[in-house]
């Protein structure tokens, strides 16, 4: 059993018509305790030391762990000097989660339109590839939403990581991936679907 302690709350968007309302989980914005800060901060920097011990033919490996780092050494930074002044609060976040996800996913056939429709794959192969990544990104949207839940009802500490590393940058990636996948299929002319 999770233990989340949110409510289902709706908002009305105002980028479209057909669009009522978009549920979104609410919550209590909690400022992190001295214990969740040490605990980050150890956690921190005990994975930058790690990047140290990494072999040198890991190096892209080693600055993007590192560059990953910034953001929470940032957040750290930022609420060791100015916790009341955080802007953000877990609600708005979540709302913004879960209305940018459904544009991200309404916006794919256009995607595609612009980049992978262009080759001659045929239109089966076209279909089921688009069909495809919305079904994922649909089925990946709440699980998505519902574990960062589950970390922003902790502290909002975490909120800079969710949103700048596990926020729509890996639902953009799930695109790209799958759009990759696809273009390795065989042309129609080579076979036929």
């Amino acid at each position: 059993m999770l233990r989340l302690r949110a409510e289902i709350g709706l908002a009305e968007p105002h980028l479209t018509g057909f669009i009522r309302f978009v549920p979104y989980l609410r919550m209590e914005p909690v400022l992190p305790s001295a214990e969740a800060w040490w605990l980050t901060f150890a956690a921190t920097l005990a994975l930058f030391a790690a990047s140290f011990l990494l072999p040198g033919r890991l190096i892209p490996i080693i600055y993007l762990l590192r560059g990953i780092l910034l953001v929470p050494a940032t957040a750290l930074l930022y609420f060791d000097l100015l916790p009341a002044r955080f802007p953000h609060t877990p609600d708005s976040y979540m709302q913004g989660l879960v209305t940018a996800g459904i544009a991200l996913i309404s916006t794919v056939p256009l995607l595609f339109g612009l980049t992978y429709y262009i080759f001659d794959f045929g239109l089966g192969k076209k279909a089921l590839l688009t069909a495809m990544t919305i079904a994922h990104l649909g089925l990946f949207l709440p699980l998505q939403v519902l574990l960062q839940a589950l970390f922003s009802q902790k502290t909002v500490l975490f909120m800079p990581v969710l949103y700048i590393i596990f926020g729509m940058p890996v639902n953009i990636l799930i695109i790209i991936a799958l759009s990759s996948w696809g273009i390795t299929w065989f042309f129609r002319s080579a076979q036929k679907f």
